[in-house]
């Protein structure tokens, strides 16, 4: 039986693990990702060693990114701070070098996990701006302490992939129920719904649980979260995070306190 590795010519995108070093309220984060892309083929990689006090940790956005039709979307949550930082956490395959992703073939142990940490103007506008996905993004109702066990909850799930492989799977361990399975340390006994692999309307199961912004029908949220063509009308050296926020329901009244 094949056995997960941790030891492939890995695509440069996913080369290096996520490690964290946490002390009360400050945390170490090793090998988050900051490429600079001009297209698929053409980019800077750069790996960065960055601190982070969660102490300023305000809010948490869901993403989502279609690239196959309107019902598959990748599942992708930002962490603000307060001093205006935003850090992506995505679950992903750990492509080898010159891979493809098939949906059919992440069913049968095919490719690693990885847990990417990454900044937006990277792991964003990459979809937005390089690989013409349609991108979504929704401010989540979620109190300070929750918002400590959600970040906490990646690091775990990174430094758990660190010491031991596994396999992704379409099904099981996708970029979406890894969001829901650490929804669950927050929001005890969230049902299960077809929508976890329908997960291009994993939003909308969101909202239904009061995950997102509140007293706001789900269609205006997502009518003013669609980010994509202010990502692309967006400059390289402006600035992309603040940017792509401008209307989204919920950010200014947060951003504002």
């Amino acid at each position: 039986m094949q056995k997960p590795s941790h030891s492939r010519v890995w695509a440069d995108d996913v080369t290096y693990l996520l490690k964290s070093e946490l002390d009360g309220n400050k945390v170490k984060l090793m090998n988050v990702r900051n490429f600079e892309w001009r297209s698929e083929t053409d980019y800077t990689p750069r790996w960065e060693t960055r601190d982070y006090d969660l102490s300023l940790l305000q809010s948490a956005d869901l993403v989502l990114s279609y690239w196959m039709g309107p019902h598959i979307a990748h599942t992708l949550v930002s962490f603000g701070f307060s001093d205006g930082r935003q850090l992506v956490f995505s679950l992903e395959i750990r492509k080898q070098r010159g891979e493809a992703f098939s949906a059919i073939a992440g069913f049968f142990r095919q490719y690693e996990t990885i847990i990417v940490a990454a900044d937006e103007k990277d792991i964003l506008r990459v979809r937005s701006n390089v690989r013409d996905e349609d991108v979504y993004l929704y401010r989540m109702d979620i109190a300070p302490e929750q918002l400590h066990t959600l970040f906490l909850g990646y690091l775990n799930r990174a430094a758990s992939l660190e010491k031991g492989p596994s396999f992704y799977n379409t099904l099981t361990s996708n970029c979406t129920t890894v969001v829901y399975q650490l929804a669950k340390l927050v929001v005890p006994g969230l049902p299960l719904d077809y929508r976890l692999l329908a997960s291009g309307h994993f939003a909308e199961y969101v909202h239904e649980q009061g995950g997102l912004i509140k007293n706001v029908p789900f269609e205006t949220l997502r009518r003013l979260g669609r980010i994509t063509d202010r990502a692309k009308a967006t400059g390289i050296n402006e600035d992309y995070s603040k940017a792509i926020r401008m209307g989204v329901p919920g950010v200014v009244e947060q951003e504002s306190d």
